[in-house]
């Protein structure tokens, strides 16, 4: 499998402490060694770096850590492939323009017989499971919007969840999808979240002995408020909420702002067991 990262914050914050964790477990301490990506927001505009190396070891993924980058909205993931060759058309995120922004999706999991329900106006680049899925989702969101992006992003999200949890069905649909404002986070089978807010304490990395304080980062604002999404916690001394499967989030501004929650009962098709860490509940 592969293993996803999301960061919203309400105002420009540091990216790259988060990514230098995810980027540990692209080779070094995790065997997601089959290329990894970062989408990077400037309002509807993101800017999007991939490869097919081991984040690990990429002296391209390393100059992105060791540069500062401040964003209100990022995703990022590593991967492990079970679908499709590691060349850079299979590497997520994967973006696409819908009505004037960049939407950028990320996908954990695996979806057998995805790729048979056939596309009408999307295509794919590469042939994993998980840009065809992009595209349904894309085909879905025109056929009941139309030409106009939804202003309510409930809307969006009930759909999201409608049809993450038909998906869902089929494999194990863990995914991210941002558009510059939200960033909307479903649960399959792993999926965990933090929310922080001032005053910052340090946190340090699970995968790396690196520290920081958001804090010192927050150009003296008493304001900043930040989300982070990720398969498993990235750091070890901090809470993290753990998603039940079937599970939809909403971040916007920094802060959880909504949760569509499945019929009790619910799992995916093939879930995969992951251990439970400390300092994380069930949400």
């Amino acid at each position: 499998m592969c293993e996803l990262l999301g960061m919203v914050a309400s105002e420009p914050a540091d990216v790259l402490f988060s990514f230098t964790g995810l980027a540990m477990r692209g080779g070094q301490t995790g065997p997601h060694a089959d290329g990894w990506g970062l989408a990077v927001y400037d309002g509807k505009f993101a800017r999007l770096f991939l490869e097919e190396h081991p984040a690990y070891s990429s002296p391209f993924a390393r100059f992105l850590r060791e540069n500062q980058m401040l964003a209100k909205l990022a995703v990022a993931h590593v991967r492990k492939l079970t679908r499709g060759a590691a060349s850079i058309h299979n590497t997520h995120p994967f973006c696409r323009v819908v009505n004037g922004r960049h939407i950028v999706f990320a996908h954990n999991g695996t979806l057998p017989t995805i790729r048979s329900r056939p596309l009408r106006r999307e295509s794919t680049l590469g042939d994993t499971d998980s840009e065809h899925a992009f595209c349904v989702l894309l085909e879905a969101l025109r056929e009941r919007f139309g030409p106009n992006y939804p202003d309510d992003p409930l809307q969006l999200g009930s759909l999201l969840f409608e049809l993450g949890n038909e998906l869902g069905q089929d494999g194990v649909f863990n995914f991210l999808f941002a558009d510059g404002q939200h960033l909307f986070a479903r649960c399959g089978d792993s999926l965990y979240a933090t929310v922080r807010r001032p005053p910052f304490g340090d946190v340090t990395l699970v995968d790396a002995e690196v520290s920081m304080n958001f804090g010192d980062h927050a150009g003296g604002s008493s304001e900043l408020r930040m989300a982070a999404v990720a398969t498993m916690p990235l750091t070890r001394n901090e809470s993290w909420i753990r998603g039940t499967p079937g599970t939809l989030w909403l971040f916007a501004q920094g802060d959880l702002v909504h949760t569509w929650t499945p019929a009790p009962g619910y799992v995916e098709a093939h879930p995969v067991i992951v251990p439970d860490v400390n300092r994380a509940e069930t949400g």
